[in-house]
């Protein structure tokens, strides 16, 4: 089963997120992430979802989004044709030996050093999916403390 990231324009109204939640846990679908902000429009939010499944899984939670009250439109976002971005913050250990290491590790990936202390080192990678997968495999072997990312957001390229 592949990941599919599905953006869904809402009423920006109290009780939506959670019939579209409720949507996918009645079915049995997991989200593997969701984001929602308000858009250029107050009164709209937009919900960005990423989801495994087939294509045939995919249509259903589509027709099922599209069938909700709250729903303005829903996209799916094929690979290639948009533009994905996450932010993670990662606190690893840093003892001080250890440090320029990590320090070369953000620089590569143009990750921000965010907080120091004594003994870590916080710091805030955004970019692709792919992007933020890689810079935590670098960093697992100076033991991640801890760990947050903000899901997925896209948003679909422009074609000429």
């Amino acid at each position: 089963m592949s990941k599919h990231v599905i953006s869904v324009k809402v009423e920006n109204r109290f009780g939506v997120l959670a019939r579209v939640a409720g949507l996918f846990s009645a079915r049995g679908y997991n989200i593997d992430s969701l984001t929602v902000s308000e858009t250029e429009d107050e009164s709209i939010s937009l919900m960005t979802i990423v989801v495994r499944g087939d294509d045939r899984i995919i249509e259903q939670v589509k027709k099922q989004l599209n069938k909700l009250i709250d729903t303005i439109k829903v996209i799916d976002h094929p690979a290639g044709s948009s533009v994905q971005r996450e932010l993670a913050l990662v606190k690893v250990n840093a003892q001080p030996q250890k440090r320029s290491e990590i320090y070369q590790i953000a620089e590569i990936f143009k990750a921000e050093i965010v907080d120091i202390s004594k003994k870590t080192v916080t710091l805030e990678a955004t970019g692709d999916p792919e992007k933020i997968d890689t810079i935590i495999e670098l960093l697992r072997p100076y033991t991640i403390r801890e760990l947050i990312r903000t899901g997925r957001v896209s948003l679909l390229k422009e074609k000429d």
